[in-house]
């Protein structure tokens, strides 16, 4: 599996940002919530990952990226967790909630952790659909 995070896989689309803000389903583990969507288009042939700090929590854009930074680097890290298990495709969006800032290892095993959660949840959901 390809550990890379390459254009086609960024959440760019306005439209599907403003779905998974309307209709998404949320997963918290603190310090990061995890906003999910399916993706129903047929057209777009892999998922949609963005991260998210907000600027009332980190003043400063620095830290912003950094933080930015580190989550892209769990995810694109532990995306297979995801991609291998789920037959559907998704809209993610990871969202910093803290006000302090965390190691990157934090980060990563919570993002880690939200993925397995999210397999878990959808294994569940596409088992009840059949």
């Amino acid at each position: 599996m390809s550990e890379t995070f390459p254009a086609s896989e960024k959440l760019k689309s306005k439209i599907l940002i403003d779905t998974l803000f309307t209709e998404g389903n949320s997963i918290k583990q603190f310090p990061i919530k995890l906003l999910y969507h399916p993706i129903e288009n047929p057209e777009i042939t892999t998922g949609k990952t963005g991260v998210s700090v907000p600027k009332r929590n980190f003043k400063k854009a620095v830290e912003r990226n950094y933080l930015k930074r580190l989550m892209r680097e769990a995810f694109r890290k532990n995306k297979y967790l995801v991609e291998s298990n789920l037959s559907q495709k998704y809209a993610l969006m990871f969202i910093f909630t803290a006000r302090k800032k965390y190691e990157a290892q934090e980060i990563s095993d919570c993002i880690i952790q939200l993925l397995n959660k999210l397999k878990e949840k959808e294994a569940a959901h596409e088992n009840q659909d059949h």
